[in-house]
């Protein structure tokens, strides 16, 4: 009996500790700590220290590397943090991203000329508006005909992927028809950068701000409380008779891309300036694991896709200057997610427990 009391303060102790602020960042810490003292362990002091100077370590590498390569894994984590919040799995965002893209793309080297300084904007707000419509497809198919999103979302992507595939070898190809890309994007469609020495655009600014706009969204109105308290239990929403749960639902799903085909507009008017093949890494689904990380806390998001995006850039300078595989970034992305997990199902059985305990 003594031994069973023990065991369950000691699992009273580890629940208090997953429920506090500090969990997430000292898994973070530990995970970062052990990765590096493994790294230094089998490849040398080298590899560690081409890591740090490549993503954070010097000024070049953490604004024109690391933060540039955040900006789109900070929007879409905020789309998957809406739709994940609204109990929708949104896994499309790689193809939303990409839809947004090809709509930046097409309004910068077919509407400039008519546009003039004004197909900056026309592409942004046309690539966020092509995310949003990739994105209502698969809630038209949830909504009316109960297709799963998980399902439709992740075969959207394929359908993306070769639609841009398609149009780089086709209608958009560059004019000598060599290469599988777009022509270079006129200079007034490009988003600027904060200075001629660094690429650091102002397309992290916008992320910033709607990152800021999302957060207040969800704490502060009441439209983001339904949409929260559709994500917890859209049966209670539902009984209430005060929230449309579907029409709730396919906003969030329709934010969700609008968030990641913006994503896709700033890469293409701020980063590459044209559309080609394999355009996104897998922005869509590190966002996933950003969102996951962050806890779907919209403040989170930022801080979670600094982290991967540090990961990644690191990652590839390690492989470029000491010579170590880039996979070393995805290992250690892998286990802080696995151990965020296997803490959220902790947390949730200890829940449960204590509810069956007072109905006892």
């Amino acid at each position: 009996m003594a031994t069973t009391a023990r065991r369950a303060d000691r699992w009273a102790g580890v629940v208090s500790f997953l429920d506090s602020p500090w969990a997430a960042p000292a898994v973070v810490l530990v995970v970062l700590a052990t990765g590096a003292a493994l790294l230094a362990a089998w490849y040398g002091v080298s590899a560690v220290s081409a890591f740090w100077f490549g993503s954070i370590g010097s000024w070049y590498g953490f604004t024109s590397g690391t933060l540039v390569r955040a900006v789109p894994l900070i929007l879409t984590g905020l789309g998957v943090a809406i739709a994940f919040r609204a109990g929708v799995f949104n896994i499309g965002a790689d193809g939303q991203l990409l839809a947004g893209a090809t709509a930046a793309a097409y309004v910068g080297l077919e509407w400039s000329a008519a546009l003039g300084h004004a197909s900056l904007p026309a592409a942004l707000i046309l690539g966020t508006a092509a995310g949003a419509l990739w994105a209502g497809v698969a809630a038209l198919l949830r909504a009316r005909f109960g297709v799963l999103e998980v399902i439709s979302t992740l075969m959207l992507n394929f359908v993306a992927t070769d639609l841009v595939a398609f149009l780089v070898r086709g209608p958009l190809q560059e004019p000598l028809h060599i290469y599988p890309q777009s022509a270079t994007l006129p200079s007034v469609a490009r988003l600027p950068t904060f200075g001629p020495t660094t690429q650091l655009h102002w397309g992290l600014a916008l992320a910033l701000v709607l990152a800021g706009a999302v957060w207040w969204f969800l704490a502060r109105t009441a439209a983001g409380f339904r949409l929260r308290i559709v994500g917890a239990n859209p049966f209670a929403a539902a009984v209430t008779g005060r929230v449309r749960v579907t029409r709730v639902a396919a906003w969030a799903f329709l934010a969700s891309g609008a968030l990641a085909g913006l994503a896709g507009a700033i890469e293409i008017t701020a980063v590459t300036y044209a559309l080609y093949d394999n355009l996104s890494p897998g922005y869509g689904f590190t966002a996933i694991a950003v969102a996951v990380l962050a806890g779907l806390n919209p403040v989170g998001v930022v801080f979670a896709g600094v982290l991967f995006a540090a990961l990644e850039t690191g990652a590839t300078a390690m492989q470029r200057d000491a010579g170590v595989p880039s996979v070393w970034a995805s290992v250690v992305e892998a286990a802080l997610i696995l151990i965020l997990v296997a803490g959220a199902s902790i947390r949730a059985r200890a829940g449960n427990r204590h509810l069956r305990d007072a109905a006892s």
